[in-house]
């Protein structure tokens, strides 16, 4: 059966499909129905079926592979090498769970992990999946008042974190963070789990803090059984940037998450057990969840978990660990790729990679010249694939397993199995020829491994992705995307204000939020501008409260500060590249600010003509100020 005839027969009769493909996880009890599509768009799948995600991780291998390697923990910042067997594992994960089970932690429970890329993360992922908790992992790029958002939204009864993460040599600590998140959240967690990692000194709060290392030896020898849960009960919140202020916590199932990721282990990364996987990406974004932690694991392989940068202790380091633990599947992103483009070409040919099937890049747009350039170097396939925090799992890829048809530079490939993707007119909701752009959007239902809803808000998941486009309730990716005459698929960028930083989604109003909150700014906007480097870059212009004329250490100086009050808020990531100051900002007669002609300025393009700006003079000024390089 060819590819295109396998896709459709998903779409024609999904429950047969998905009926077989459920049988690559173990169920402790047989579902009953596959797909409950009785409340569409919403659907639940599997329904009745028990399963943990755990068990499938972890336990299910004891019996042929308990000495083999599971989890590869590598710290280039830290100069340390650990590896667990799934036999090693399913100890410190049990030991993870019984501190929990003691300090109050059950079925349903929160849990917010704000961990560097450590093992201890992993095994607080997993023990959460075991005794059926519910975690929320929060990257450790995040400051303190985007930390607290996320503790009020998920309310976690514990809270497991660390001293400090590390970054570039540099320790970045995060206890104080942590304290000053607390202190600003409504919720407060009963207790915080902390790992001391000896990296920087810190003061635990009495009655609050509980010392991980005092709290494991307590329960060395803990024996904690699986929770098995109904298919449709929560695995994790992930928080993701939206159009508004406040982050949405993407709500995922069990069983529909196990089945997806085994499936896609398989036909799209080719993974058998005994091999070994390694995922670049930190466990706070979804990759890492997916493709990190549970992917693998779930498909008997071992995962490296790798906490460094891609050039440290050199520009080979990628390489090296493909050689050392022979990785049959790497993922990363695009602009990981470009940073390495940048070292000395001989650090590519340094190691053996012929382990390696495939190289996979997602996150951001893949451009032509990286993707030609490391597909010469290595001498593998580059498999460009698309998808969501909200899908899980690929959206369109080339599944190696399934589909032997050739890449084509720049477009991600092909819907995977229970994708119905069309490309649609943003205004009728009609699909738009081949070669037309469109908005990206999917036919539900949506496959199993995708968002249920967004925590505790249903109306505003439906609102948000049922709802964008007119006359179809179709989700909507909030993409524009053309397909080619071929069927090949080609994402052309955002049609909302969420922008792509290094293949992390930020929120530009979360941003703008931010920068208001300083004492000069009267008001602001944030633009994603085109980067070489990081696909996008955040650039924001600016509008004072005092309107007097900026001296040049003046700019300099508010700059700065703004940089500083986004840095403190929400973390480096979110830091603005530049700040221009203006004496007001582009909008129409309506008190709309242009936000596509701020972009097309600020990009060196001709924003067009306007006939509904207010004052044109707003959008000269900016452009003298981008022209000449002022902020």
């Amino acid at each position: 059966m060819s590819y295109p005839e396998l896709h459709a027969r998903s779409l024609a009769d999904p429950d047969a499909f998905w009926r077989a493909e459920a049988r690559r996880i173990e169920w402790h009890r047989p579902f009953e129905t596959v797909c409950d599509q009785s409340r569409l768009p919403s659907v639940r799948w599997f329904v009745g079926g028990e399963t943990n995600l755990c068990h499938n991780a972890v336990d299910r291998h004891l019996a042929s592979q308990a000495d083999q390697p599971a989890l590869i923990w590598v710290s280039t910042e830290v100069d340390q090498e650990k590896s667990f067997t799934f036999g090693q594992l399913h100890l410190e994960v049990q030991r993870m769970a019984a501190i929990f089970l003691a300090h109050g932690v059950g079925r349903g429970d929160r849990v917010l992990i704000y961990l560097p890329m450590i093992p201890e993360a992993v095994f607080a992922m997993l023990a959460c999946a075991r005794i059926g908790a519910i975690h929320s992992v929060v990257f450790g790029g995040f400051a303190s008042h985007a930390l607290a958002s996320r503790i009020d939204d998920g309310a976690p009864k514990l809270v497991v974190s660390a001293d400090a993460g590390a970054r570039g040599g540099r320790m970045i600590p995060y206890k104080g963070l942590l304290d000053e998140a607390i202190s600003l959240a409504r919720c407060k967690p009963e207790h915080v789990l902390m790992v001391d990692l000896g990296r920087v000194p810190f003061d635990p709060i009495p009655g609050r803090d509980l010392d991980y290392a005092t709290e494991r030896e307590r329960v060395l020898d803990a024996q904690v059984p699986v929770t098995w849960l109904e298919s449709n009960e929560i695995s994790y919140i992930l928080y993701t940037s939206g159009t508004t202020g406040k982050p949405k916590g993407v709500q995922r199932d069990v069983g529909g998450y196990a089945v997806a990721l085994a499936h896609s282990m398989a036909n799209v990364f080719q993974g058998e057990p005994g091999q070994t996987y390694f995922s670049t990406s930190d466990i706070g974004w979804v990759v890492g969840h997916s493709y990190t932690v549970y992917g693998p694991l779930l498909a008997g392989m071992a995962t490296i978990l790798y906490e460094g940068l891609p050039t440290r202790p050199d520009g080979a380091i990628f390489w090296n660990l493909v050689e050392k633990y022979r990785v049959s599947a790497m993922f990363s992103s695009p602009t990981g790729i470009r940073v390495l483009k940048k070292q000395d070409p001989d650090l590519l040919k340094r190691h053996d990679v012929s382990s390696l099937k495939g190289l996979y890049l997602a996150g951001e747009p893949l451009d032509e010249s990286t993707s030609s350039w490391i597909s010469e170097a290595l001498g593998v396939p580059i498999i460009d694939n698309y998808w969501q925090t909200e899908s899980g799992w690929p959206i369109l890829t080339i599944a190696r397993g399934l589909d032997d048809r050739p890449a084509r530079l720049g477009s991600p490939g092909f819907a995977m199995p229970g994708f119905d993707v069309r490309i649609v007119d943003e205004v009728t909701g009609l699909e738009v020829p081949a070669g037309q752009k469109g908005v990206v959007a999917i036919v539900p239902p949506l496959p199993p491994g995708c968002m249920q809803s967004v925590w505790g808000d249903e109306a505003r998941f439906l609102e948000t992705y049922y709802r964008a486009i007119p006359g179809r309730e179709v989700y909507s990716t909030f993409d524009w995307g053309i397909v080619d005459e071929d069927g090949y698929t080609f994402i052309l960028g955002r049609t909302d204000d969420v922008i792509n930083v290094a293949g992390h989604r930020l929120g530009t109003r979360e941003i703008e939020e931010s920068i208001s909150s300083h004492k000069a700014v009267a008001e602001c906007a944030v633009v994603g501008v085109a980067d070489a480097l990081k696909g996008q870059a955040a650039v924001a212009v600016v509008v004072l409260k005092d309107s007097a004329v900026l001296t040049a250490e003046d700019r300099a100086r508010l700059s700065a500060e703004v940089m500083a009050t986004v840095d403190r808020q929400l973390g480096a990531i979110a830091r603005p590249a530049k700040v221009y100051f203006v004496g007001l900002l582009p909008k129409t007669r309506s008190g709309k600010v242009l936000r596509r002609a701020i972009l097309a300025v600020c990009e060196g393009r001709d924003p067009g003509e306007l006939t509904t700006i207010e004052d044109p003079s707003a959008l000269d000024q900016l452009r003298q100020l981008v022209g000449t390089g002022n902020a």
